[in-house]
Formats: structure tokens, C-alpha cells, sequence
């Protein structure tokens, strides 16, 4: 049976609800957002004793921010990546690079402010081996896709779908259209990892920022179909 995606925003970012038998939910937006994110799935007819998984795509403020919150509210078990398990659980930030000129200009101030969020310890700690979700009743897995930082992870779903953080952008405070992400720690490392989820079939991008867009947009970033 296909999962069901249903998406809303807290503060800028992109959160997702991946429905099978159970709920997991991919990113916890911005801190203190519980009572946005309780109006949300009431607005989508979710229960929220239904979601099992908080699958966290980095562990930047905007991505995390709830986390702790939602845990509490929901009994749910927060999964991220090992190597970003001290941004969570202390103050320390996975700083990327400015990849293009907006993102040169922009990442002194973007990156100057630190908004503080609860911090937690993650109940399952991701490695570098896909981790799947069949026991949610969801036919996919957790990847790890390195490059916005160091631990990054997208769901990528049997029937095409990616849900992929900022391994893309797709709307404001970032690009005006469907794209690379615009900082980086490493952009050769999205690049390569595109490369591998187009192989892998995707069909369809689910952004950490703005709407989700098909894959062929990525396939004209990477001039996947002349190189390939």
C-alpha cells in the first residue's frame, strides 16, 4: 500500500507526515512551534498518538526545533543521524559553506543568528546503512545523503518519492525556484547523492523548504541527462 504525504509548515520550514499503519513525521521546524504543529494535524485529521517516528533530516534549529516537544506530546521516538547527535543534545552548529553568490552574501547573517531549541538525546541513532520503516507499515527507508551537513538524511519512498531537507530548496527565505540549496558543507557530496536517488528512481522531490517539485527539475541542475 502507497503511503500517504501530507505536508505543512512550521516557521519557514517544510515538515512532513508520512502515513502507513503508523505515522512518521520528518522534521519538527522551528522551536516552539507545539501548538502550530497541534492545529496542523488537527487541520489534516491526524491523531497524534499515531505518530512513532521523528525522523529529524539535520539538526539545524529550523529542522529540530520542536523535536523534544513533539516527543513529549506524542510518545514518538526521534531518530537522527550519529554524527549530528551532539548538535541535539548541546549547543554545537554544523556551519555550511555559501554555494552560490546569495548564499555568500547571506550566510554571515543567516548563520549569525543562533535561536535557541530544547535540547534532547535522540532515542535511535542513524549510521550510514539504509534504515527502514517497514515496521511502520511504510514501504521506504531513512538514507543517509551527506552534503548540507555532515549527517544529513532524506526518506526516500518505494513509490517515488524523496523527502530530501535541504538537499534542495524551494521557496522563500532561500530561491524563488526548485534547486541545489544554496549552503553547503559540501556540494559536491549533493551532487553525487542526487545522482544516486535519480538512479534509485525518484519521481518526486519533497523539499525541507517550499513545495515539492519533480525530479526532473534536479535532472537539469545536475545536466543529468546529458552526462549520463
Amino acid at each position: 500500500m502507497k503511503a500517504e504525504i501530507k505536508s505543512f509548515k512550521l516557521g519557514i520550514t517544510s515538515c512532513y507526515l508520512v502515513c502507513g499503519k503508523d505515522v512518521v513525521l520528518v522534521d519538527s521546524g522551528m522551536p516552539d512551534k507545539l501548538k502550530l504543529f497541534q492545529k496542523e494535524l488537527a487541520r489534516l485529521g491526524v491523531d497524534p498518538m499515531r505518530i512513532k517516528l521523528i525522523v529529524l533530516t539535520h539538526s539545524h534549529f529550523d529542522h529540530s526545533g520542536t523535536a523534544s516537544d513533539i516527543r513529549r506530546l506524542t510518545g514518538a521516538k526521534i531518530a537522527i543521524h550519529e554524527s549530528e547527535r551532539d548538535c541535539v543534545e548541546h549547543d554545537s552548529v554544523l556551519i555550511p559553506k555559501g554555494v552560490n553568490m546569495l548564499g555568500k552574501i547571506t550566510k554571515p547573517i543567516i548563520f549569525s543568528f543562533k535561536i535557541p531549541f530544547r535540547k534532547f538525546t535522540p532515542d535511535i541513532l542513524i549510521g550510514n546503512k539504509p534504515y527502514p520503516l517497514t515496521e511502520y507499515g511504510i514501504d521506504g527507508y531513512i538514507m543517509h545523503t551527506p552534503g548540507h551537513t555532515i549527517g544529513s538524511l532524506s526518506i526516500i519512498l518505494d513509490s517515488g518519492e524523496a523527502i530530501v531537507g535541504c538537499m534542495a530548496h524551494n521557496g522563500f527565505p532561500f530561491r524563488r525556484k526548485p534547486g541545489l540549496p544554496i549552503y553547503a558543507q559540501d556540494i559536491s557530496a549533493i551532487r553525487e547523492n542526487w545522482k544516486i536517488l535519480i538512479d534509485k528512481g525518484v519521481t518526486r522531490v519533497y523539499p525541507g523548504h517550499g513545495k515539492p517539485f519533480p525530479i526532473e527539475v534536479m535532472k537539469r541542475e545536475l545536466n543529468y541527462a546529458v552526462t549520463n
